[in-house]
């Protein structure tokens, strides 16, 4: 990688790429196979139409899927082959390097200044962020951003666990998006997640007086063998940062994002309070 990382902009769009060229790959073992979608879905666990739309390149197939279905239709690791480029594909272009580092993270820290982290969303919370967006997605693309988003989830299960803190300004957890459901949904999934042992999750208040992070969200990412890089995110762009000087900034900031924030602690309760008040 290089210093710094410009990555490409847009959405990736589906039935094209590598999700194309594996969907045919897909139906050309299936019907070499003598199996019905019907039959494959039924083995696997999908619906007939779920595995039309991964051979027609629509949807994402999860990894249990492409490695049961190698194993059905005896492709010998030609589609499993495509693990790793369909994990990778799941994700917008600009984000798929990041996605790759936190991963393997031993370390994630997250400031956020418009909605709730990624890591820490529900899947109502996610389809409706989604939603939003402008110009509109199409369905099948919020469909596949939704289920890549909760795979990024399976972090928080993996060994050893990574150490997360994030960071947010008081008013992302006040914004009701999605609706009175969806919002007292999320708020109790981030009173869920702050209880973990290895995750803090600090709220900035509106009214503090100082603040060392007025530039923007960002986030913060320490490898398995001590590479430190930063990533941020503005419209159309993103960037990965590996850079000492500009990691070395931001570091900064988020420890002193950290001692101005409220407390993990009182974050919590604060969260309490919100849900205590609907």
């Amino acid at each position: 990688m290089s210093e710094e990382v410009q990555e490409p902009e847009g959405e990736s769009e589906p039935g094209s790429g590598i999700p194309l060229v594996f969907g045919r790959l897909l139906k050309r073992f299936r019907t070499q196979a003598g199996t019905e979608r019907t039959q494959l879905g039924s083995l696997t666990g999908y619906s007939a139409a779920t595995v039309a739309s991964f051979e027609q390149g629509r949807r994402i197939p999860p990894p249990k899927f492409i490695v049961r279905a190698d194993e059905l239709l005896n492709a010998r690791g030609a589609l499993t082959d495509f693990l790793e480029d369909m994990e990778k594909a799941q994700y917008p272009a600009f984000f798929q390097d990041a996605a790759a580092l936190e991963k393997k993270a031993v370390t994630l820290y997250f400031f956020a200044v418009q909605g709730v982290p990624g890591l820490l969303q529900t899947e109502d919370y996610a389809r409706a962020v989604f939603a939003m967006r402008r110009p509109l997605l199409d369905e099948a693309i919020i469909e596949q951003r939704v289920e890549a988003r909760l795979a990024r989830q399976e972090v928080f299960a993996r060994k050893p666990t990574p150490t997360m803190s994030f960071v947010m300004e008081e008013a992302v957890v006040r914004k009701r998006l999605g609706g009175s459901t969806v919002w007292r949904g999320q708020l109790e999934q981030i009173l869920l997640v702050g209880e973990r042992r290895n995750v803090q999750i600090q709220l900035m208040p509106d009214d503090r007086e100082e603040h060392a992070a007025l530039a923007g969200p960002f986030s913060l990412i320490e490898t398995e063998n001590g590479r430190r890089i930063a990533y941020m995110e503005a419209h159309k762009h993103s960037r990965l940062f590996a850079d000492r000087t500009t990691v070395r900034e931001l570091e900064e900031q988020y420890s002193l994002l950290r001692a101005q924030a409220l407390t993990p602690r009182e974050s919590l309760a604060l969260v309490e309070k919100l849900l205590g008040e609907t």
